[in-house]
């Protein structure tokens, strides 16, 4: 592995190879040690493979939790667990055996607690931009409104771990671009299914958002998330192209597949308040890629760590934490997932560089950093199971409900 400039030998993160590979019945979460041994590079299904390994960091020994996803394999494809809709959490154990994967791990940050704003709900909902089979489900929330560590410097929120319709990985940046045509003139769409909208705009909430409240999306600002909620707000119920009704303030409760509710705080509420019930109002919606030509099947958010087989500037080096991360290599060609252990005698983790650096001694040229801690997660289910098996302890000691993952499917 290549050493870092300056770093100390403690410093660095030394992979160890572990023969017995833990397996954790989900039954037996709390306290338990990996129990079960199965030979090195375990092949799920043709295409996926699954091992552990031990790395010394700086603060103690990690334990790795991988999966090796060929995504050359024409029955081996990646996509994104989550609820059915944005706002909703569930296990990733519970993502991944609704959604029929073979292996899964847990995905973006997410909207956990609301503290900040007494009596305003937390939503459940992840930070950055999700595609699911094609379909765009969300945009970005404001830099200033996420949850998670530190950002790498030249980074934020529309960064996106995605698989386009050419069946390569590759890490890009995914913005919104929409618009809302009203008799009036055009507004520009700044919020698509998110729990927090820049100030000063107007943002759309369909079907996929589900039925958490939206009371949430006009708290804070886009430099502040703990800053108070706008008094200064409004919503418009628009169904089949018409506006049906308005309400001075965010409602809930779940939105019809033929209905899109526009959420406007400050200048943005004032533009909302000029339409009448009746008006004929077209929004209209999509990610823009910064990067590839090619569609994104499947997108989910987190932050870089790795490009072009460098770590990023400025990664945190003195954090240590059970980290989820994933690595690209041959060309977006192989997906290598990474979880770490929560047990008690590994959980003092790795640091953000330290993770980089695993992933690039295993050949990983980009890497992409997700939640972590206690959302850490990694399952796989054996052909002849019903169910998947928890790989990893979770370091909360349960599984926890996260809002989206990323799933290993098999048609073979």
């Amino acid at each position: 592995m290549a050493r870092r400039n300056g770093r100390s030998a403690a410093g660095r993160a030394v992979l160890t190879t572990v023969t017995a590979l833990g397996v954790l019945a989900g039954a037996a979460l709390a306290g338990a040690a990996p129990a079960g041994a199965a030979p090195a590079g375990r092949r799920i299904v043709p295409g996926v493979t699954y091992r552990q390994f031990d790395v010394d960091a700086a603060k103690g020994t990690a334990r790795v939790h991988l999966l090796t996803v060929d995504l050359g394999n024409p029955h081996v494809r990646v996509g994104l667990l989550y609820p059915g809709t944005v706002a909703a959490r569930a296990t990733v154990s519970r993502l991944a055996d609704s959604a029929g994967a073979v292996a899964g791990v847990n995905g973006d940050f997410f909207h956990i607690t609301e503290s900040q704003h007494p009596g305003v709900e937390a939503t459940g909902a992840p930070v950055g931009p999700a595609v699911a089979d094609g379909q765009v489900l969300k945009a970005a929330v404001p830099k200033g409104q996420r949850f998670g560590p530190a950002l790498p410097p030249g980074t934020d929120t529309r960064e996106v771990l995605g698989v386009g319709t050419d069946r390569r990985a590759r890490l890009d940046r995914l913005s919104l671009t929409g618009s809302v045509g009203t008799p009036r003139g055009t507004l520009p769409l700044k919020g698509l299914n998110q729990y927090a909208l820049p100030v000063n705009s107007v943002g759309a909430f369909t079907s996929r958002w589900g039925g958490a409240s939206r009371e949430r999306a006009v708290c804070g600002t886009d430099t502040q998330r703990s800053a108070p909620c706008s008094e200064d707000t409004y919503e418009v119920t628009v169904r089949d192209g018409r506006v049906v009704s308005a309400s001075g303030t965010p409602g809930g409760g779940t939105i019809p597949a033929d209905t899109t509710v526009l959420v406007g705080r400050e200048e943005g509420a004032r533009k909302l308040r000029e339409l009448s019930a009746g008006d004929a109002v077209r929004v209209t919606h999509a990610l823009t890629a910064a990067s590839s030509q090619v569609p994104y099947a499947f997108a989910i958010g987190g932050f870089p760590i790795v490009r072009d087989g460098a770590p990023l500037s400025g990664l945190d080096d003195e954090t240590s934490a059970v980290r989820t991360a994933v690595g690209v290599k041959d060309g977006g060609r192989q997906l290598l997932l990474l979880a770490l252990d929560g047990a008690a005698e590994y959980r003092s983790g790795l640091t953000v560089h330290e993770e980089a650096d695993v992933l690039r001694s295993l050949g990983a040229s980009d890497g992409f950093n997700l939640d972590g801690g206690g959302s850490t997660e990694m399952v796989t289910r054996d052909a002849d199971d019903r169910a998947v098996t928890v790989r990893n302890h979770p370091s909360g000691g349960a599984e926890r409900p996260v809002p989206n993952g990323i799933g290993v499917f098999s048609a073979g």
